[in-house]
C-alpha cells in the first residue's frame, strides 16, 4: 500500500533511520544525488540556480548543485541566510560545495534556465515572505521551470495548502514516502510530476510509525474487489435497491446503471407509482418497483445494499427511510438528498450508523449535515467520519475516504472532466454495486472513488456522468488481467 506520512511521521522515519546506523550525511547525499537525477533526466544542460534555504532543504540543494557541476552544468547557489547559520548535515553538504556561495536576492534568477527550489521544506508553518516571495512571484514572471526538493516552497507538507505563494514546479522530489500535501488541493497543482526517492531509510521504519493515511489505489483493494467465478450466478452477485425520486429520475437511473456496470448481479430501483413509467422506460435489465413496498424490501434478505438520496427529497419521508434501511441492518450507502434530510438534526441520523454505512457527500453536504469543522481537507473527513461513526467519502478533486478507525485515503487520478452533473451518483452507483457484493464500506469507497476516475480518464474531454459506466468495463478488465498475474500496480507500503 502507498501510505503517506505526515510531516511529523517523516520527521521520524529520518529519526529512526539515523538511530538504526544510517547517517544524516548519507541521507542528505542520497537525496541530493535524487534532485540532480531528475534535473538531467528532464532537461538539456543549461544555467541552474539553486536556491537554497537555511535547513537541511538547502543541504539538499548544496548536494544537487555539487553533483549537477561535477556533470558540467553550469550553476549558481544562492543561500538564504549565512553559511555560518547553517548546521549539522547541511553544513557538511556546504562545506563541499567547491563554489562560490551568493545571497539570495532577485539576481538569483538572472540568466537562470532552470530553477531547482531547495527553499523550505514540507514543515513550512508561516506564509513566505521577503525574497523568498518575491522570488516566487519573478520565477513566475519569467516562466522559469522548476525542480522543487520535497515540495515546492510555501506548499505545507500536511495540508497542501499554499502558504503565500509557491512555485508551480514542473517536478517535484520527495523522499521516502509522499507526503499528504503532494495530493491535496492546491498543492498537488503547484508540485507537478511527483518523483519519490530511495534515499536509504529502511522500509521497516513503518512499523514504528504505523501510518494510517495511504494514496488510493488498486494495492488498496484490488485483493478484495469481486469479480464473477466460474461457477457463479447473478444471486451470488448482491442485489442492490436504490430508492428512486419521483421527479428527479435521472439521479436514481445514473446510479443504477453504475450499480449493474460495476457487477452487481441484480439491482432494483423503488419509486413513486407516479415515475415508474420512466424508470421502466429505461434499461430493460433493471428491475422496476413501486417505493410502497420498500419495507418489504429491506425485510428481504436477498437485497444486500441500498442506496437512498439521489433525487430523493428531504423531507420527513426520506428521514424514515434512512432510518428503515439502518435498523434493517443493509449495507447503506447515503447520498444527497439522504444527508441534507437530517442536516436540522445530525445526530439523529448518526446515533444510527456503523461502519457498514458509507456518506458521500459533496462539499456543501458536507457543510449542512456536519457544520464547521478546522483543518485540511483530509483532517475534515476523519473527523467526519469519527463523529458519524461511519466511512465518509468526501467528493471533490481530491476525494477523501475516512473510516472512523483513523484510516483515511486520498483519491488524486480525478481528472477534472468529472465536474458535470450526474458524476456523483454514478460514483455513488459503483459503491453500491461493490457493497451489493460483499465489500466493506471503505473498501468499497476506495475502489469506487478511483474506479471513478480511471473510468472518466478513459473517455476524456466531452464527459457526461452517461458515459462513465462505458468507460468502466476496460479498466475492471486490466485490473483482472493484472490480479490474474499475481501483481498489484505499485504497491508498497
Amino acid at each position: 500500500m502507498a501510505c503517506l506520512l505526515s510531516v511529523a511521521e517523516m520527521y521520524r522515519a529520518d529519526r529512526l533511520a539515523m538511530e538504526g546506523g544510517v547517517a544524516g550525511e548519507c541521507l542528505m547525499e542520497a537525496a541530493g544525488w535524487a534532485v540532480a537525477g531528475a534535473v538531467r533526466r528532464r532537461f538539456r544542460p543549461g544555467r541552474v540556480a539553486v536556491l537554497c534555504g537555511p535547513g537541511n532543504n538547502g543541504g539538499d540543494g548544496f548536494v544537487a548543485a555539487r553533483l549537477l557541476a561535477r556533470q558540467g552544468w553550469p550553476v549558481r547557489v544562492h543561500l538564504l541566510g549565512e553559511v555560518t547559520g547553517l548546521r549539522g548535515a547541511a553544513a557538511t553538504m556546504a562545506s563541499r560545495w567547491p563554489g562560490a556561495v551568493a545571497p539570495l536576492t532577485m539576481a538569483a534568477l538572472d540568466g537562470a534556465d532552470l530553477v531547482v527550489d531547495a527553499l523550505f521544506g514540507a514543515g513550512l508553518a508561516r506564509p513566505l515572505d521577503g525574497v523568498a516571495l518575491a522570488l516566487v512571484a519573478e520565477i513566475a514572471r519569467r516562466h522559469l521551470p522548476v525542480v522543487a526538493v520535497d515540495v515546492p516552497s510555501g506548499v505545507h507538507g500536511d495540508t497542501g495548502a499554499v502558504l503565500g505563494a509557491a512555485p508551480e514546479a514542473v517536478v517535484t522530489v520527495t523522499f521516502f514516502r509522499k507526503k499528504p500535501g503532494h495530493l491535496l488541493l492546491p498543492g498537488r497543482r503547484h508540485c507537478g510530476a511527483i518523483e519519490v526517492a530511495d534515499i536509504g531509510i529502511p522500509p521497516a521504519v513503518l512499523g514504528d510509525i504505523r501510518p494510517v493515511v495511504a494514496e488510493n489505489g488498486p494495492e488498496c483493494w484490488l485483493d478484495r474487489l469481486p469479480r464473477p467465478r466460474p461457477e457463479g450466478h447473478k444471486y451470488d452477485r448482491g442485489h442492490a435497491v436504490v430508492l428512486g425520486g419521483g421527479a428527479m429520475t435521472g439521479a436514481a437511473r445514473l446510479a443504477a446503471h453504475g450499480a449493474r456496470r460495476i457487477g452487481a448481479g441484480l439491482v432494483t430501483v423503488a419509486a413513486p407509482e407516479t415515475a415508474l413509467a420512466v424508470y421502466r422506460a429505461g434499461e430493460p435489465g433493471l428491475i422496476v418497483r413501486p417505493d410502497s413496498d420498500f419495507v418489504g424490501i429491506l425485510a428481504d434478505p436477498r437485497y444486500t445494499a441500498v442506496l437512498l438520496g439521489p433525487g430523493g427529497g428531504v423531507g420527513g419521508e426520506m428521514r424514515g427511510r434512512v432510518a428503515a434501511a439502518l435498523v434493517a441492518g443493509k449495507a447503506c450507502v447515503l447520498d444527497a438528498d439522504a444527508l441534507t434530510a437530517f442536516a436540522d438534526d445530525p445526530a439523529a441520523l448518526f446515533g444510527s450508523l456503523s461502519p457498514r454505512a458509507l456518506l458521500t457527500p459533496h462539499d456543501g453536504e458536507f457543510r449542512r449535515l456536519f457544520g464547521p469543522i478546522s483543518g485540511s481537507r483530509l483532517e475534515r473527513a476523519r473527523t467526519a467520519a469519527v463523529r458519524a461513526g461511519a466511512v465518509v467519502l468526501l467528493k471533490g478533486a481530491d476525494t477523501v475516504v475516512a473510516h472512523p478507525d483513523g484510516r483515511a485515503v486520498i483519491n488524486s487520478n480525478a481528472p477534472p472532466e468529472l465536474a458535470t452533473a450526474g458524476a456523483g451518483d454514478v460514483l455513488a452507483g459503483f459503491a453500491l454495486g461493490l457493497m451489493a457484493q460483499g465489500m466493506d464500506a471503505f473498501a468499497a469507497a476506495c475502489a469506487a472513488a478511483w474506479l471513478h476516475g480511471a473510468a472518466a480518464a478513459r473517455i476524456g474531454p466531452g464527459l457526461v456522468a452517461e458515459d462513465l459506466g462505458e468507460g468502466l468495463p476496460a479498466v475492471l478488465a486490466g485490473l483482472y488481467h493484472t490480479a490474474a498475474c499475481g501483481g498489484t500496480p505499485g504497491g508498497r507500503a
